[in-house]
């Protein structure tokens, strides 16, 4: 077996709050004089996670920026011992600063400590701006959005089919969460109503056959977090993920850790169990990094 360090890959599916080191959480909270979230307890469902990760989030966004700038540092530093060659963290400017302009200032300096750390590291580095379901969709327009987050079973996308049409005609790539929470109809409703190349989880497009023949036929891309969807109760077991399934069909899928604060698991862990639990071969793993990085916002030059 190979190196699954030394297969180059692109992390797609990573929230940035969601990937802050333990120790950083706990470095964070004893600073404020606090007991750190109970990150690790586990829970069952999007509703006890929420919090969780909101209460994680909280240390950052309501801290010097200096934490901001040390997690992005750390959070590039993570993905390039886990292989990546490029990183494309979920970030919301507006979750740190409601001002646009403000929010925008946050952004540049999100890129360019990203940016910096990823050059000393010899890998690139992007950042995907996503709107929240629950906000008022006109922040999505504010931002221009290419992303959209949060609990999809309460909140459809097709409020958000102005925002996406926006960064589409920028050249941004439209991708977002799907098909986690509401069925095949999520999945369908992201590419109607957004235009998505790539769709965050995405995998219970696994029960409707025309849905996956559709995903296959048009190339699009499921940034898939096998252990997320176990951890929030969406599939019962990892053994039982249906990643091969949708493999076998044709579709597109590339591996990523989602919340690593909150699952577990990082990048590489997420390779691994693919080749241990799911018995994924060294081609196959190849065939799931290969449009990991062809699907990306990475450079040209980076991907070639």
């Amino acid at each position: 077996m190979r190196s699954l360090v030394r297969l180059p890959k692109a992390h797609l599916h990573l929230h940035l709050e969601g990937a802050m080191r333990p120790s950083t959480l706990a470095e964070l909270a004893g600073e404020r004089g606090l007991r750190p979230p109970a990150v690790g307890a586990g829970f069952t469902s999007f509703e006890d996670f929420g919090p969780l990760y909101g209460a994680a989030a909280q240390l950052v966004r309501e801290g010097p920026r200096e934490n901001l700038l040390r997690l992005v540092r750390e959070v590039v530093e993570d993905a390039a011992a886990d292989g990546a060659v490029w990183i494309e963290p979920h970030v919301n400017p507006l979750t740190y600063e409601a001002d646009p302009g403000a929010a925008l200032d946050v952004l540049d300096a999100v890129l360019d400590e990203g940016c910096r750390t990823a050059d000393r590291l010899g890998i690139g580095f992007g950042v995907m701006v996503f709107a929240r379901r629950n906000a008022d969709p006109s922040e999505g327009v504010a931002v221009v959005a290419f992303g959209l987050a949060g609990d999809e079973a309460r909140y459809p996308p097709e409020p958000f089919a102005e925002a996406f049409a926006i960064a589409r005609d920028a050249g941004l790539i439209s991708a977002p969460h799907a098909g986690e929470f509401a069925g095949p109809a999520g999945v369908s409703a992201a590419l109607d109503a957004l235009g998505a190349q790539r769709i965050a989880h995405g995998v219970r497009a696994v029960e409707d056959p025309s849905l996956l023949a559709r995903l296959a036929a048009e190339g699009v891309v499921l940034d898939v977090c096998p252990t997320s969807n176990v951890a929030l109760g969406d599939v019962e077991s990892l053994s039982a993920h249906p990643l091969p399934k949708l493999l076998h069909a044709g579709v597109r899928c590339t591996l990523n850790a989602d919340d690593p604060l909150l699952f577990g698991s990082g990048l590489l862990d997420e390779y691994t169990a693919a080749r241990t639990t799911l018995a994924l071969g060294d081609d196959r793993l190849a065939a799931i990094a290969r449009p990991s990085i062809e699907s990306s916002g990475a450079p040209r030059t980076l991907k070639d």
